[in-house]
């Protein structure tokens, strides 16, 4: 009867699992777009965002899993079992953390946060370091997952170290035959895992360092002529750290882009690019877009932009990038802030 119970529970999970995934083929892109669109727009740094949905190989196991008494522990599996969307989030050191969770909990509901950090300090161990989310899409919900409305999936929050660690662990235990591991293993990863912890905190002091020492200065870009030089995404970082020194760089990759959102509104020297932030636009700007986190290099660029060129700036710039389906929606919504805040006509 149990063997008929189980079957049946598993036909019907199956059957909803094909049903789901071929309504939502894209599903991991999705959601990785999503996520990584979140945070890039609340100015955050982070390492990679990635997704994936669940095998149906592995919802199979995970469904059949039973508790000490006997007794399945996921009763409804469709909705008892929360990753069958899981997302990672690895950010560069532990103080970027916090802010990435505040992010995801302004735009996802979050039904559970789980600090698998805190819990292996408190039990007096190293080991797997990570903030596990169990997350719903809204009714408001993020661009680009409008069709997953009411979907439950999970979060993985961790640093760059974290997760090397957690892989290369997970890599080892499972190639084990019956999961036998040699003791030896076991404290090697230990001391591993407490080298890491040790790491992550000195990321987050050399992290603070270069916070307090962009607040103490305001650099110049000095020279004759200097003003007539042309852009270039290899001079991009340097220059406006020189420019806007409490602004965090953003990604390498990122200032090809942003070359090409300057030249597209031609800014296209020193002399244009000084002008475009002067404090007092990048004031305006800051107090009508009200940032929770203060933004990189990228997103203040584009949103002085947007201020200093409107609806032109959408038209211009609008299917560019790496997301041109959603970048228009959102230049139109902050332009709109802009407008109500009196800084755009």
């Amino acid at each position: 009867m149990a063997r008929a119970k189980g079957g049946s529970r598993l036909r019907e999970l199956h059957a909803r699992y094909d049903e789901w995934t071929a309504r939502h083929p894209r599903a991991a892109d999705d959601f990785a777009s999503a996520i990584r669109e979140l945070l890039s727009d609340a100015g955050l740094a982070f390492d990679s965002v990635t997704a994936r949905v669940k095998t149906w190989r592995s919802l199979r196991i995970k469904a059949m899993r039973r508790g000490d008494d006997g007794e399945f522990a996921y009763p409804e599996p469709w909705t008892d079992i929360h990753d069958l969307v899981g997302v990672r989030v690895t950010a560069y050191h532990s103080n970027e953390i916090p802010d990435v969770l505040a992010v995801l909990g302004d735009s996802l509901e979050v039904l559970r946060a789980i600090d698998k950090t805190a819990e292996t300090r408190i039990s007096g161990q190293f080991g797997y370091g990570s903030h596990h989310l169990v997350c719903r899409v809204g009714e408001d919900a993020p661009p680009g997952l409008a069709p997953y409305r009411g979907q439950k999936f999970e979060v993985q929050v961790r640093t760059v170290l974290q997760h090397a660690w957690a892989e290369f662990e997970h890599d080892i235990r499972y190639k084990s035959p019956d999961g036998a591991i040699d003791p030896r293993i076991d404290r090697a990863f230990a001391l591993a895992a407490g080298l890491i912890e040790l790491a992550d905190q000195q990321f987050d002091q050399v992290a603070a360092i270069l916070d307090e020492e962009r607040g103490e200065e305001r650099g110049e870009v000095r020279g004759d002529g200097a003003d007539a030089v042309e852009l270039g995404a290899e001079t991009l970082p340097g220059l406006l750290t020189l420019l806007l020194p409490t602004v965090p760089r953003s990604k390498s990759e990122h200032y090809a882009w942003l070359e090409e959102l300057l030249d597209a509104n031609g800014v296209t020297t020193v002399g244009d690019l000084r002008d475009l932030v002067a404090p007092e636009r990048v004031a305006a700007v800051e107090e009508a877009l009200k940032y929770r986190f203060q933004p990189g290099h990228v997103r203040i660029i584009d949103d002085l932009l947007l201020a200093a060129f409107g609806a032109d700036h959408v038209t211009r710039t609008g299917k560019s990038g790496a997301h041109p389906a959603q970048r228009p929606a959102r230049l139109r919504s902050r332009l709109a802030q802009m407008r109500k805040a009196g800084i755009v006509g």
